[in-house]
């Protein structure tokens, strides 16, 4: 139970630095005036925020199978 309980720490850990990068992120876009580095922070966030998706999902359903 105590690996469980770390490793749901851990992934709590990930996902905040996640959001936090998300919203870098998103302020560098927002803040930027060239379009081809608007494009690259836009299609960056997108991906960290798919990362976020699967990290959340994974510590939310019950798989009935030993997710690590």
């Amino acid at each position: 139970m105590e690996a469980e309980s770390q490793r749901s720490k851990g992934r709590q850990g990930a996902v905040l630095v996640l959001d936090t990068a998300i919203e870098a992120l998103n302020l560098a876009k927002e803040l930027s005036s060239i379009t081809p580095v608007k494009v690259v922070f836009g299609a960056v966030g997108v991906v960290l925020t798919m990362i976020r998706v699967s990290l959340l999902g994974f510590s939310s359903v019950d798989c009935g199978l030993k997710c690590t």
